[in-house]
């Protein structure tokens, strides 16, 4: 089964999603007109009653999303290495010392030079993912990259020293 998510107006209130799990769970988002917003879970009986109501600010909205994609992605990742034996992921930092700071992701042709794939950035808490070549990199960013082990040394010796 896909997901399921309906979408329902509520008059002089706001719009409600819902999330319907493969398990039959309703878990709802409440947008209301003022702002504001209430993550709930209703009862399995009664798609209108709700097990509890919660009430939660923009920030954390927005730190739940990047709890449920990130880990979404690590999974993903995960999956990938269980296929794909001698394939591995890292995480490596770009240092204010780097060369690329600064300058667009394209720049280091990475992938040609490492033969490894960078699938996405993490900025601020903040994922990009599948960043393009113009992509401006910054000192801080984390970049998360797949590839062979030596392409991953590579990519650190490249990123770092600026030799790959």
């Amino acid at each position: 089964m896909g997901v399921r998510v309906e979408k329902t107006d509520l008059p002089g209130i706001g719009v409600r999603h819902d999330l319907i799990t493969a398990r039959g769970r309703r878990i709802g988002v409440v947008d209301m007109r003022d702002g504001t917003r209430e993550l709930s879970i209703y009862r399995l009986d009664d798609p209108d009653c709700t097990i509890a109501s919660i009430p939660i600010t923009d920030a954390e909205s927005s730190t739940l999303a990047e709890l449920l994609g990130a880990s979404v992605v690590m999974s993903k990742l995960n999956e990938l290495k269980a296929e794909a034996p001698g394939l591995f992921t890292e995480q490596l930092l770009i240092p204010a010392s780097s060369e690329y700071s600064g300058r667009p992701l394209g720049d280091t042709k990475a992938r040609t030079r490492t033969g490894v794939s960078i699938v996405a950035v993490v900025r601020d808490k903040k994922s990009i993912p599948s960043p393009k070549p113009d992509f401006p990199l910054e000192a801080g960013d984390t970049l998360i990259a797949v590839g062979t082990r030596e392409g991953l040394d590579s990519l650190n010796s490249l990123i770092v020293s600026g030799t790959g």
